[in-house]
């Protein structure tokens, strides 16, 4: 039954939308079922924001990376993750900031943003230093996996150690206590999902690539990532238009913490990840993105993206899938 779906072009493309539509979905109900028992355990809002809600978001990357990492398909899970940052800034902002300029906070410009660019610093560095550790071959290994990860621990901390001392900055959503059968059967069933949507995504993704006579890279920076990252774009682009957005760039550039430090990590703490070609420029990019932002929010007293910031990221972005795509064939 498989090989008839991998062989046929339609039911492909219908294997990689279920497995999205999956994907997503079993993120959302993984969270709304966690936080609810979290809820019940008697954990506040704030707290629950900062770790179920967080995590959750990356959830649909982290499952990919799993997926792709114990089927061997170590390019998928690096250009997964470079590809979901690169369109979290340069599309998911860029078009925000048209729709409305895109507001900063004081954390974002001064330890979030500074951050993510460190991490494609961070990933860059792991390619072109070889390991001291004797780990064949360049790319992400496991010992750049752990100093991600530490990285990560640190951000963590850092984001609890700010919210308890700056209370009044953060503002906590209200969960909604639910009864428990409920919430572990969302539990389950968003689990259920993840899993299920990450396997169906990974192998549709490596036959669309074998099918299209491109890398498994370019299926994971373009088709994979966009897929991953549509959740916070249509939120983003919906908030804009009704003139909220003030949270926009924090949950971006969160999102993009996450996806390198802890889903990148992990991944390569379980597997090393070997370079592939063009990974320098994808790092570079994830890098340059967060740089652009930060140079935009910096540029006026109101520390926004303005319009014309948000027309400069999309073309940017279009010049640079222009040229990876016209590399590709």
């Amino acid at each position: 039954m498989l090989e008839y779906i991998l062989s046929n072009p339609w039911l492909l493309a219908l294997m990689l939308i279920i497995g999205l539509v999956l994907l997503v979905k079993g993120a959302d109900w993984l969270v709304d079922g966690a936080s609810a028992v979290a809820k019940q355990s008697g954990i506040s809002d704030l707290v629950i924001g900062l770790t179920v809600v967080a995590f959750g978001t990356s959830m649909p990357e982290f499952v990919v990376n799993m997926v792709s990492v114990a089927d061997g398909v170590t390019d998928l899970a690096l250009t997964n993750i470079l590809g979901s940052n690169i369109i979290n800034t340069f599309v998911i902002l860029g078009l925000t900031a048209i729709v409305y300029p895109v507001v900063s906070q004081k954390r974002s410009r001064n330890f979030d943003i500074p951050l993510s660019i460190i991490a494609g610093v961070l990933v860059f560095a792991c390619v072109a230093v070889r390991s001291p550790f004797g780990e064949d071959g360049q790319g992400v290994t496991r010992m750049g996996g752990i100093i991600l990860m530490t990285v990560f621990l640190y951000f963590l901390y850092n984001t609890f150690r700010h919210a308890k001392d700056h209370p009044d900055e953060i503002e906590a959503e209200s969960y909604k206590p639910m009864p428990l059968f409920k919430a572990v059967l969302l539990i389950l069933a968003g689990l259920a999902g993840l899993v299920a949507g990450g396997e169906m995504i990974v192998k549709s993704a490596v036959q669309i690539a074998t099918d299209l006579g491109v890398s498994d890279a370019i299926i994971g920076l373009t088709v994979v990532a966009l897929g991953t990252s549509l959740p916070e774009l249509a939120t983003s682009v919906i908030a804009a238009a009704k003139h909220n957005c003030d949270i926009a760039l924090g949950n971006v550039i969160g999102s993009n913490i996450f996806n390198v430090y802890f889903v990148l990590g992990t991944s390569a703490i379980v597997h090393p990840l070997p370079a592939y070609d063009g990974i320098v420029m994808d790092a570079w990019m994830a890098a340059t993105g967060s740089i652009l932002v930060w140079l935009f929010v910096k540029s006026n007293r109101e520390r926004k993206i303005q319009r014309w910031g948000g027309a400069v990221l999309l073309i940017v972005y279009a010049a640079y899938l222009t040229y990876r795509l016209y590399n590709a064939v």
